[in-house]
């Protein structure tokens, strides 16, 4: 009698293993041997919660440990994948755009708050990566117009194809430009996520952070020139009681309310907190 397969579950436990070993935490671990398994199958997680201890099927081995090495290698989920959530709504990633992280919400959160439903906006979405700010703000705002830059040819292709996904494509204007350079235009909010990551922090950082392209990571060596251009850029292309709002690092908040402090027109209305009580998002007022 030929041998049996073993289950999906028997399979999973032993990826789980592997990963464990290559660095990864128990629960990082358990998720990432769970949804490549998911993936591999093409399976919801329903269907996966009901399935998995059967046997596995025909052809899932190889796909799984394939997906497993690459995870070993320590490459991000979410690029093994191709899609990562955000703001309830599913968007592609390649290795070309930052992975969307739930602290970066907290900018959705404000400028939603700040956006009427009932009324037309102009609304800006600088460095738009994967274009998750743009096009959650589309999705919620249905009379928004949204420009979104990057200064990525390969990062405004993955948004473009992102707003198309979500049907919003034709209320967002994708354009090159590095922040607000050569935009030729004034907005009721303006958006970003800024690349703010000390460039001698490289050595600290995780594995998985150092496959995200550099561009939308690094800063300078303080990990603030962006944010510097960014605020020195913003108040000639704010309509006056327009709003910036942008998302910064872990002890960069002193030095943000030194550059707002700076900028002519502009003032500090809040910082943000994350769960866990640290300031992340600056939302700034042109006067």
């Amino acid at each position: 009698m030929p041998p049996q397969f073993p289950s999906i579950h028997d399979r999973i436990s032993v990826a789980r293993h592997r990963l464990r070993e290559a660095g990864l935490s128990s629960t990082e671990s358990d998720l990432s041997a769970r949804l490549l398994a998911q993936h591999a199958l093409g399976w919801t997680t329903e269907r996966f919660l009901v399935d998995a201890r059967g046997v596995e099927p025909d052809g899932f081995a190889p796909r799984y440990d394939a997906l497993i090495a690459r995870r070993v290698a320590r490459e991000p989920l979410a690029y093994i994948v191709g899609v990562r959530e955000f703001w309830g709504l599913s968007f592609e990633v390649t290795p070309a755009v930052l992975i969307p992280r739930a602290e970066t919400e907290l900018i959705v959160e404000a400028a939603l708050e700040l956006i009427d439903p009932a009324q037309a906006a102009a609304v800006a979405d600088v460095g738009t990566g994967s274009g998750c700010l743009a096009i959650a703000i589309a999705s919620a705002r249905p009379h928004a117009i949204v420009l979104a830059s990057d200064i990525s040819d390969s990062a405004l292709a993955v948004a473009r194809r992102n707003a198309e996904r979500h049907g919003v494509a034709d209320r967002i204007r994708f354009e090159r430009a590095d922040l607000l350079s050569g935009v030729d235009a004034q907005f009721d909010v303006i958006v970003a996520n800024p690349p703010y990551v000390r460039e001698r922090d490289v050595r600290g950082l995780q594995p998985e952070v150092k496959n995200e392209p550099a561009v939308a990571l690094f800063s300078g060596p303080d990990g603030l020139d962006a944010v510097a251009r960014l605020v020195g850029q913003a108040a000639r292309h704010m309509k006056p009681g327009s709003h910036l709002i942008f998302e910064f690092g872990f002890g960069q908040d002193l030095e943000i309310e030194r550059f707002v402090e700076g900028a002519p027109g502009l003032s500090l209305v809040e910082l943000r907190r994350d769960l866990q009580g640290i300031a992340r998002t600056a939302v700034v007022r042109r006067t």
